[in-house]
């Protein structure tokens, strides 16, 4: 694959896996990145100028927002990020990714694995599961409007934020 984008040109990967097969063992994430972005993620604003890297399914009933990030196309309807420039602060940007952990997971689904950032990620992804501990320990079960900030963030890295 070769990537030439607004935030990366003349990146190239090839797929070692086949599409969303093969993870490791610890990474069980509850969405693929097509279901991730027709629930609503990221504001419907993330990939929306490298959309030919991935496969069109993934757009087709995405809630997208295409002039600028919407909070109503999260399924939450609430902003649940922190921006970019953020991320780069606080060096949340590894690898060949530079649009973060969505973009990773997104590349790793397709089929792309390089081990030591694969295995940064998914301890990053396995450090986030804490959230979904904080809404079980605060929040009646299926109160979906409990926490909404919190789970808006765990549908973003991909863990079920529904119950």
């Amino acid at each position: 694959m070769l990537v030439n984008d607004k935030m990366q040109q003349g990146y190239s990967y090839e797929y070692e896996a086949p599409t969303g097969q093969n993870f490791a063992k610890e990474f069980t994430p509850a969405f693929s990145p097509q279901q991730m972005l027709e629930l609503g993620v990221f504001e419907g604003h993330y990939l929306n100028d490298c959309q030919a890297e991935f496969p069109q399914e993934w757009f087709i009933n995405a809630r997208l927002s295409l002039d600028k990030p919407d909070i109503k196309a999260n399924y939450f309807g609430i902003k649940s990020r922190l921006s970019l420039s953020e991320w780069l602060r606080r060096g949340w940007i590894i690898g060949p990714d530079p649009r973060g952990w969505f973009q990773w997971y997104c590349r790793y689904y397709m089929g792309r694995r390089i081990f030591d950032i694969d295995a940064l990620q998914i301890k990053r992804w396995k450090a986030f599961k804490r959230h979904a501990a904080q809404i079980r320990q605060n929040c009646l079960p299926m109160d979906l409007d409990c926490r909404r900030r919190q789970r808006q963030a765990l549908l973003q890295w991909a863990y079920d934020p529904f119950f």
